[in-house]
């Protein structure tokens, strides 16, 4: 089964997946607001120079950008938190090409505005072979255009599902990432980028392979 596919019987609540049916209407409804405002087609892209980072992981062990790139290149997933299942779907299936990636000579990174308590049970849960890195206030999802504001009924109907986001990131400002995919060359240029507002639709982790091969020259 391929990753959408996943995500697609999670939103049909299809065994082994559910998702009350009765919260869609409300997320659809501002998922439509956000591709409505542009703020996708304005995020960092291919092409770009992708901003640097100095993060910690879930150990609370300072990991930078520049050092993973000083290795090869690098694959970063923007990633919600652990309380978001499509995203906890998405880890596992970037987890299960992890090796392949890295046969391609490049390292694995998802970036959450949670903190490490809580990236060490996305990291735990999800049986991860990468880090899950601290991304406080959001400053690094701002610096690749991702961050968003949740509007007043979405912050509502998150508190009614117990999703209290100040909490999760030890930031009372209720914003997020779009879920967003990159890959960045050795230069610090993007290679790979895919960003979308819907957050029920990712990537399939295979997309990237043929990237990775170019960038080690193997294509």
């Amino acid at each position: 089964m391929s990753l959408q596919q996943k995500l697609d019987a999670f939103k049909g609540g299809k065994p082994p997946y559910n998702a009350p049916p009765e919260i869609h209407p409300i997320m659809e409804r501002a998922t439509a607001e956000l591709i409505a405002s542009g703020q996708a087609g304005r995020a960092i892209k291919a092409g770009d120079r992708a901003p640097q980072f100095d993060l910690n992981d879930q150990n609370g062990h300072p990991v930078s950008s520049a050092d993973l790139l000083a290795q090869g290149p690098l694959v970063i997933t923007f990633y919600r938190g652990v309380w978001c299942p499509y995203c906890n779907i998405e880890l596992q299936a970037l987890n299960d090409v992890l090796p392949q990636i890295r046969a391609l000579g490049a390292n694995v990174v998802a970036i959450s505005p949670q903190t490490s308590v809580n990236s060490r049970k996305s990291v735990r849960d999800n049986s991860l072979d990468f880090p899950v890195l601290s991304d406080e206030k959001g400053e690094t999802g701002a610096a690749f255009g991702l961050r968003f504001a949740l509007p007043d009924y979405l912050v509502a109907l998150y508190k009614k599902l117990k999703n209290d986001l100040p909490a999760f990131n030890d930031d009372p400002s209720w914003t997020l990432p779009m879920p967003a995919r990159y890959v960045i060359g050795q230069d610090g240029v993007v290679l790979y980028s895919e960003v979308n507002p819907d957050y029920t639709h990712r990537p399939e982790p295979t997309d990237m392979i043929a990237v990775l091969e170019k960038a080690a020259g193997r294509a």
